[in-house]
């Protein structure tokens, strides 16, 4: 079915991505959004199921149903957790997912203990430069020295530990966003609450057209993917194409546009699979869409923790480009309109292969990707290893060498 693609409702995606942003969500603590994620499905009409732990599992049916598709977003975001309260109150952080201290300095957090929520700072150990001098430039950044100062009256253990604050609570950072009417959105935890916003955005459109799908497509909404497992137990089904939808960091050295979609070739977990990533970029070009391909060196997602997980799929990662990714994050719409493009085409295009059965695939399968053309031999042989232990020198005969070669290709005429 070829699909022509109208452009999605930024309003609906912004909006929704606003609302999204106000749910503090670090990974182990996101019933809150898993809630409104599944609100929103129930009022677009889509079947979906949650599993034990809160991952969202929804179904779009289409003419065929296995083998089918799934595109995943994560929900979770990177925080921190309370490690111990110090002598002076105030809490020392380990990190919920891998991110530097660097970008939590300064930071208005939210503390989630047994009596409710309480507001705080994050703060260097030495944070007045009125007290420190140059002590506060020169101190390392590490979660070692930065502490959480509570918006209470506590300057002791015991102080802290009556507010019903205790080692394992969960601390979630302020998002601070700011949509600019240029077209900018900067805010903490796009990533990866813009690339649900995203996929919520590509589900409305898909229900709302009442188009049939060519096969089935099932929707994913995971909560662990910081921490590593992200949709490890997710797939139920015959699953035979897996796009996760996720942030591209966008810096020196990477080609990452924030006004393209990208299509990540590599990451932490090796190649994406070749044809899947290649239908998804013959979409783009087909749909004019901005695309742009990219490698990531310190990366992992939800399509990596599928084939970790044991999953037999082809695999590709989607990605909306942002400036200063798990720090204070920057994209554009552009980028977001792009890629809730894609996945709308995605989800109307044929599958990659129509017999991709998970156990014995057709051969067939296996002859786009390498042609016997599409290798070229040297034209520079080597010498015999009688000549090179006999240290005779070649004497500038190159020529020689490839006129021979030459000459043994040519079959001499039989007598």
């Amino acid at each position: 079915m070829h699909y022509s693609h109208q452009g999605p409702d930024m309003a609906f995606l912004e909006g929704t991505l606003l609302e999204m942003l106000a749910i503090p969500c670090p990974t182990g603590f996101t019933d809150g959004i898993v809630r409104y994620v599944s609100e929103h499905l129930d009022a677009m009409g889509v079947s979906h199921e949650l599993t034990r732990r809160g991952t969202i599992r929804a179904t779009i049916k289409g003419k065929q149903s296995s083998p089918d598709r799934a595109i995943a977003a994560h929900l979770d975001t990177i925080g921190a957790m309370v490690r111990g309260i110090k002598p002076n109150g105030r809490l020392e952080l380990a990190p919920i997912g891998h991110w530097s201290s660097r970008f939590a300095e300064g930071s208005r957090v939210s503390i989630f203990g047994d009596h409710g929520c309480l507001r705080g700072s994050v703060l260097p150990l030495m944070a007045s430069g009125h007290a420190y001098n140059e002590g506060v430039d020169n101190l390392p950044v590490n979660w070692d020295t930065v502490e959480l100062r509570i918006d209470a009256v506590t300057t002791s253990y015991a102080e802290t530990v009556a507010l019903g604050i205790h080692a394992g609570d969960f601390v979630a950072f302020d998002p601070l966003p700011e949509f600019t009417e240029n077209g900018y959105i900067s805010s903490r935890h796009l990533d990866n609450k813009a690339g649900a916003a995203a996929l919520l955005a590509a589900i409305k459109h898909i229900m709302e057209s009442g188009d049939e799908l060519p096969i089935d497509l099932h929707p994913i909404f995971t909560i662990t993917e910081e921490t590593g497992t992200g949709s490890a137990g997710a797939l139920p089904w015959d699953v035979s194409e897996f796009v996760g939808v996720d942030i591209a960091p966008s810096a020196p050295g990477q080609s990452t546009s924030e006004h393209a979609v990208t299509l990540c070739m590599q990451d932490s977990g090796g190649p994406y699979d070749y044809h899947l990533t290649r239908h998804l970029l013959s979409l783009c070009h087909r749909d004019e869409i901005p695309v742009r391909r990219d490698l990531f060196r310190y990366y992992h997602s939800d399509a990596e923790a599928a084939i970790r997980s044991g999953n037999d799929t082809r695999t590709a990662l989607v990605a909306f480009g942002t400036d200063a990714t798990h720090g204070y994050e920057r994209t554009h719409r552009d980028s977001l309109e792009a890629i809730t493009r894609l996945l709308t085409a995605y989800a109307y295009s044929p599958p990659v292969f129509e017999d991709d059965k998970c156990h014995d695939a057709p051969l067939e399968n296996f002859q786009r990707q390498l042609s016997p053309d599409a290798i070229s031999a040297s034209d520079t042989p080597l010498p015999p290893l009688e000549r090179a232990y006999a240290h005779e020198s070649f004497n500038g005969e190159l020529k020689g060498i490839k006129n021979v070669q030459n000459s043994k290709k040519t079959k001499k005429p039989k007598k």
